[in-house]
């Protein structure tokens, strides 16, 4: 089992990547392969809506990294996705990254155990969260329990560490999901089948 840890920041290394590694941690003490990628410092535009990925097996038009990690996560088993706070929101390129990543292969990320974490200042950290989950839920993904916010504060290098109950958030997340994925490997339910999806166009 593997899961794909989406670093949303700017900075590789910085408080975002820090939480990151923390839920990691605690993955790879369960047994599960974890893998830490860095889009946020990537020169990715926004979606442009062409269609050109829908009948090309999941594939943007759009040569600029992103399909190389879309078939990381489609092939993963779990997702984690951080973001540092900007305006009470996640940063641009996150949401560039987001919006293409699931136009792509939003159907290959259904029931997948799924988590996010937003690393602020101050706040804005549950709008964060807000926007990602947005995508696991319209993937119909499973998010991963949590006993409280998954919002950890700092802001110079490192000063994530000193929030001591945000990174045992972030540890518990790495455990819940490992319990997740175990979970489902062990299952003999069926997935539910998916009914063809019906769209309805308000304006007439």
């Amino acid at each position: 089992m593997k899961v794909i840890a989406i670093n949303g920041s700017p900075k590789p290394g910085g408080n975002t990547y820090t939480a990151l590694k923390a839920v990691c941690d605690e993955l790879e003490k369960n047994g599960i392969e974890t893998e830490i990628v860095n889009v946020g410092n990537l020169k990715l535009t926004g979606c442009r809506g062409c269609g050109y990925c829908s009948k090309n097996n999941g594939k943007c038009v759009l040569d600029d990294g992103l399909n190389e990690i879309a078939a990381k996560v489609r092939e993963a088993d779990g997702l984690v996705v951080g973001t540092p706070v900007y305006y009470a929101g996640i940063n641009g390129t996150l949401k560039s990254f987001l919006d293409r990543l699931y136009y792509t292969s939003s159907a290959s990320m259904r029931f997948k155990p799924a988590a996010s974490l937003a690393v602020l200042r101050r706040s804005g950290g549950v709008t964060s969260i807000e926007d990602i989950n947005r995508f696991f839920l319209f993937s119909e993904m499973i998010i991963t329990p949590t006993r409280y916010w998954p919002v950890i504060h700092g802001q110079t290098p490192g000063q994530v560490s000193l929030d001591t109950e945000g990174m045992q958030i972030a540890r518990g997340i790495g455990n819940n999901m490992a319990y997740l994925l175990k979970m489902q490997a062990e299952s003999k339910v069926e997935k539910p089948a998916m009914e063809p999806k019906e769209t309805m166009n308000f304006i007439r």
